[in-house]
Parts: structure tokens; sequence; C-alpha cells
């Protein structure tokens, strides 16, 4: 656990070097960090449009809405580092600034995996559906443990699949399905002789995935649990 979030902690701090220039832009046209926040949160409503004009509009082999809204949710994600960055490099920090951007965070998850889910069931993902759906449950659990725990005096942050790692999975993942079916067409199918279904198509890109990240969300959240159990049961003791 301590090795994953030294691994984490130094990525961030290579990606605040990358971002620091574009940050230092933000505060001098005069952004503020809720402003910010608030930007990140409408590109992620932009998500859900894409998604849900992807299933009114697209047909099961259309990718393409798939792929767009996978490069705005990457966009929409680094929106949640640079308010922190300009919090604290415009030494604009808050208590307040920390519950918008933490509640807006949540908002913003919560109509993403909407629109994935509209768009699942739209075009008949049925299982995909339920795993997008389980992954936002897990997704809500793991912010909420955490959150529970602190208010209880117990610090948790460590874990797969925070919020940082699963805006990348499903950005990252839903981008690449759409560029892949411009190249072997979004109907493609890969059978095994011997089995009846196909066991792979161009959208299991972006829906195995979502089985992962419905998998990894809760256990982080129930290691979380374990976590907090631990802490507050030694807390006791003293």
């Amino acid at each position: 656990m301590e090795q994953q979030t030294s691994i984490r902690t130094n990525l961030q701090l290579g990606i605040y070097k990358v971002i620091d220039p574009v940050v230092k832009i933000l505060i001098k046209i005069g952004l503020t960090p809720n402003a910010v926040t608030s930007i990140g949160f409408v590109l992620n409503v932009g998500v859900a449009a894409i998604f849900i004009l992807g299933a009114e509009e697209g047909n099961r082999g259309d990718l393409s809405y798939v792929g767009w809204a996978g490069g705005l949710i990457l966009f929409a994600g680094l929106f949640d580092m640079l308010d922190g960055q300009v919090a604290r490099l415009g030494n604009m920090k808050s208590t307040f600034g920390a519950l918008y951007d933490s509640v807006l965070d949540r908002y913003s998850e919560l109509i993403m995996f909407l629109g994935i889910c509209y768009y699942l069931v739209a075009h008949h993902y049925f299982l995909s559906s339920i795993a997008a759906f389980i992954a936002l449950i897990g997704s809500m659990m793991v912010s909420y443990v955490r959150a529970r725990a602190e208010g209880l005096g117990v610090e948790i942050k460590g874990g797969l699949m925070q919020r940082p790692e699963r805006v990348v999975t499903i950005g990252l993942c839903a981008a690449l399905s759409g560029i892949v079916a411009q190249y072997i067409g979004g109907n493609y199918k890969l059978f095994i002789p011997g089995i009846k279904f196909h066991v792979f198509e161009t959208i299991s890109i972006f829906t195995i995935p979502l089985v992962i990240l419905a998998v990894l969300t809760n256990i982080t959240a129930f290691n979380r649990l374990r976590e907090a159990k631990k802490a507050l049961i030694e807390a006791e003791k003293r």
C-alpha cells in the first residue's frame, strides 16, 4: 500500500511540473479554483450529452461517439488536477473550496456514468450496462468510505482505482475504442472455433475495463472499510 502511494505521489508531482505553466496562466486571467472546478463539471455534462446523443442518433456499430466522449473525459479530468493547483499556487485555498470540489467531483462522475449506462442500454449491451452501474456504485463507495472515516477521525487515502485512475481508465479506453473502430470497424467480432458466441468485439475495448472497474472499485471500498475498522478499534483501545 505504501509503495502504491509513493508511486502515485511521484507520478502526481511529475504531472504537476507539466501543468504548472498552464495553472499560472489560469491564475493570471483571474480564474478561481471554484471556477476551474465548475468548468470540469460542465465538461462532464458534455460527456453525458455525447453518450446520450450516440444512443439516440448513432447505431450499434458507430463508436465515434464513444471515442469523442472518451477524449472529453480525459480533458475534463485534467481540470480535477488544475483546480487544486490553482488553489495552491494562487494561495486561494479555502474549506468551502475543498467541499465544493469534492461535491462536484461526485456529481461529475454520476453524470458521466449516467451517459455511459444510457448508451449501453440503448444499444442493448445489457451485461455491460450492469457492469457500468456496479462500477458506479463502487466509485461512490470508495469516496464515501474515505469521507465517513475522516469524519470519525481516521484518514484513509490508499487503494486502487481512486478517482484519477478511474477517469484515465474510462477516458483512455473509450477513446481507444473509437480510434480502433475506424480501422477494424465498430461491428468487428472475434470468434474462436468450438465456441458459439463471439469472445471479443470492438466495443469490448471500452466495456471490459468497465467490468474490471466494477470489481476493483468495490474491492477498494471494502479494503478501506477494513482499514478504517482496524484504525477505529485501535483508537478505542487507547
